[in-house]
């Protein structure tokens, strides 16, 4: 099921909340680039499940909307129906005896998860859906799973298709904060729609919805209940302990003292703003116009899988507000290339790895780590990858359809013997007066992460 249209109304209440924004980016002199603060509805029309077979129609709390601290505005919606058996009891005591596991996993949560309650609450979903995440990849967006699932809601890569999360060589909104949240919480929608209990519906985000009609269906079949812990017997161990994970989770933030437990602080309040980007920029450079580490913008900004990114004004990106207007400035004031990167098209074979370093004066290295190309692999013909710019290509962007349709296809080495592209390669390795070799080097190895398997820290 798709997320409802905004009526008019919510349209118009949108212009007025960002006109003081478009102004003071047109006050900095950037016309073109709009921040946006995404705070919660004022006075959302929303519903709420407060039992598992119906939803009872009610406005968000006041109090919710006055909490100072997220963690009180998630307790003032819990609205799924309490689990108490030994797998809640067992989580509660795996999650309360790893103080500092808790502790990193809470930070991480502490950048999103106004965004995700808000996203929540315009929804009418119950609050403590905004601790799944908990579950899913303790709140890593480079999070993934031996199955392919990725980021901090870990879609495989089907079903993020199915919810329009774009997945290619530059882009995967598999990771992105606000386009996944969406996605999620569509889903869990769709499956709340299809059963009518939420814990039915967390059991087939896990399952798969099919899996779950067949439990049901198996049940009815023998005249035997078909909630959750009557169906559980059915489900692989993953499942069946799903939703007493969740309750953990939930019974600790309702009371993390009895626990032994404190929980950061978390202002009610938006921890950030999107950005609309106007041309190619490198993240390196994105990163230190904001005035952010490259690590925290890469923790706001997941989705990015290349050292540039593309898109044009299409593309935001996600920076905490003080850190919107110290970026808007800076730019003002930045007066150089914002992207050191354009693609080069792979058309035969023997367009090795080293004859291209020599081609656009880098290094194999600099190439196969902004490509994340391995050593012993070389790219067969109809790859498309990144290179350094030459002073041809200076002020071209990528194009949309390049970068939305890029493939990079590999193979085994199979020992071709290396020629003069490669020695001329390594003397540009070597010297030291290349300067862009050396800002592309660096460039490069601010970027470069290594992915995480779900709730790995």
């Amino acid at each position: 099921m798709q997320a409802r249209n905004n009526t008019s109304a919510a349209l118009a209440a949108l212009a007025l909340m960002l006109a003081p924004a478009l102004s003071q980016a047109a006050d900095a002199g950037l016309p073109a680039i709009a921040a946006f603060q995404q705070a919660p509805a004022k006075a959302p029309d929303t519903t709420v499940a407060t039992k598992a077979d119906t939803k009872a129609a009610r406005p968000a709390s006041e109090d919710a909307l006055r909490e100072t601290d997220v963690w009180g505005r998630i307790r003032s919606g819990y609205a799924i129906p309490d689990l108490d058996n030994p797998l809640v009891a067992k989580h509660i005591t795996w999650y309360s005896s790893r103080p500092d596991y808790m502790a990193r996993t809470t930070a991480r949560a502490s950048r999103y998860l106004f965004h995700v309650v808000t996203e929540l609450e315009k929804r009418g979903m119950p609050t403590e859906l905004a601790l799944l995440p908990f579950i899913e990849s303790a709140f890593n967006p480079q999070a993934l799973s031996s199955a392919n699932a990725a980021g901090m809601w870990q879609f495989v890569p089907g079903t993020g298709r199915d919810f329009n999360l774009k997945q290619n060589v530059f882009k995967d909104e598999r990771r992105g904060i606000v386009a996944s949240t969406d996605a999620a919480l569509t889903y869990l929608q769709r499956l709340y729609d299809m059963f009518g209990d939420w814990q039915l519906a967390l059991a087939a985000y896990n399952w798969g919805e099919g899996s779950v009609q067949k439990a049901i269906q198996r049940n009815r079949a023998l005249g035997k209940p078909t909630d959750f812990e009557s169906l559980s017997e059915l489900m692989p161990a993953e499942t069946r302990n799903y939703v007493p994970k969740l309750q953990a989770v939930k019974n600790i933030i309702a009371n993390p003292g009895q626990y032994g437990l404190t929980l950061p602080l978390i202002d009610n309040q938006p921890y950030f703003t999107a950005v609309d980007k106007t041309s190619d920029i490198d993240l390196t450079i994105a990163a230190h116009l904001a005035e952010l580490s490259v690590d925290e913008f890469k923790a706001l900004n997941p989705q990015f899988n290349r050292p540039v990114i593309t898109g044009g004004e299409h593309t935001k990106i996600l920076l905490p507000q003080e850190n919107a207007e110290k970026f808007h400035l800076n730019l003002a004031q930045w007066g150089r290339a914002l992207s050191t990167w354009t693609t080069h098209k792979i058309t035969s074979a023997r367009e090795r790895i080293e004859t291209l370093a020599s081609k656009f004066h880098t290094t194999p290295e600099v190439i196969r780590q902004a490509n994340n190309i391995p050593q012993k692999t070389v790219l067969k013909a109809g790859s498309t990858i990144l290179v350094p710019k030459l002073a041809t290509s200076a002020n071209v962007d990528i194009a949309p359809e390049v970068a939305d349709n890029a493939i990079v296809a590999l193979e085994a080495d199979r020992g071709v013997k290396r020629g003069r592209g490669y020695k001329a390669a390594r003397r540009h390795s070597d010297d030291d007066d290349d300067a862009p070799v050396k800002l592309v080097k660096a460039h490069v190895s601010r970027y470069q992460h290594k992915s995480r398997h779900r709730n790995e820290d």
